[in-house]
């Protein structure tokens, strides 16, 4: 992680990476560590050996979430043919970094905001494969947390309006104003559903054109089963997202509700990290011209 993309993230360096797998993993101690470079914003990622990957929380918030995150991919792990990582063992603070952390199973593939996947058919037929797993496992009487993406759209307002203001001259405020006008109103009637929550093209692996994993699974859980088809938006232009439409079989409300959820994440990410992750501010900005291209509401 070589820019820092908030003003209360720690730093890792690799070197202490390497201490602490060491210390607290010696059966691992000696394998090479190295740092990673990804779009992601909450994780500083380092690939440990050949066949594992540490994942090291930037903030407090991301620390907390650690447990849950594992038991997630606990969860999901096996429950798709599609691969996805597999814990293997939670670190402690320590070396000069004072967060838990955690290592799991390195899953091979290229992400897919590296490649051009805009076209891709057989990828949007394979995320729709994966989509439909996710919806499939056991809610076990858990409901929606009530926090982030996946509840009722109107309780972003003052999120989209501070990002919006903070856009002039970058985006085209008024036209995304009226359409957040629309999305707001969009009423939340579908039952919940496991959802992977965060399906944009970072955490997509591809190879040869298809899904070849899928990463950063601990968001997993219930929500609007709308939130996941945000990757339809993400990821492709119109005949590729129309696929995955059809293959998901969303239709009518679910559909609108995954553009106002695609807007709401993206709207966010253009002036945020134009300086400081430039692949998830150009994320945002495709995403939006995308919407802007095709507005359901």
């Amino acid at each position: 992680m070589t820019t820092r993309q908030h003003e209360d993230q720690v730093d890792v360096p690799v070197d202490a990476v390497r201490r602490l797998v060491a210390a607290q993993f010696p059966h691992w101690a000696g394998e090479p560590v190295s740092a990673l470079e990804s779009a992601g914003t909450v994780n500083a990622v380092f690939r440990v050996g050949t066949d594992k990957v540490a994942r090291l929380p930037l903030r407090p918030g991301a620390a907390d979430r650690v447990p849950r995150e594992v038991e997630a991919a606990r969860e999901l792990f096996g429950a798709t043919r599609f691969p996805t990582p597999e814990p293997l063992a939670i670190g402690g603070p320590g070396e000069g970094y004072p967060f838990p952390w955690s290592i799991s199973t390195w899953v091979p593939g290229t992400p897919a905001d590296e490649v051009d996947v805009t076209a891709a058919g057989g990828l949007a037929l394979d995320l729709a494969e994966f989509v439909h797993d996710v919806r499939a496992l056991p809610l076990h009487e858990h409901r929606f947390s009530g926090t982030g993406r996946g509840g009722d759209l109107h309780v972003h307002d003052a999120w989209v309006d501070r990002c919006l203001a903070r856009s002039e001259g970058l985006l085209d405020v008024p036209r995304l104003r009226a359409l957040w006008e629309g999305f707001r109103r969009l009423p939340h009637v579908a039952a919940d559903v496991v959802v992977h929550g965060d399906l944009i093209p970072g955490n997509v692996l591809v190879a040869g054109g298809r899904l070849a994993g899928v990463l950063d699974v601990g968001g997993l859980g219930p929500a609007d089963p709308a939130l996941d088809l945000i990757a339809g938006w993400h990821l492709f232009e119109a005949p590729a997202r129309e696929e995955f439409r059809r293959a998901v079989g969303a239709d009518g409300l679910d559909w609108v509700r995954s553009q106002a959820w695609a807007f709401q994440q993206s709207v966010g990410l253009v002036e945020h990290y134009a300086r400081t992750n430039p692949r998830m501010s150009a994320l945002g900005r495709t995403t939006l011209d995308r919407i802007l291209a095709d507005p359901l509401v």
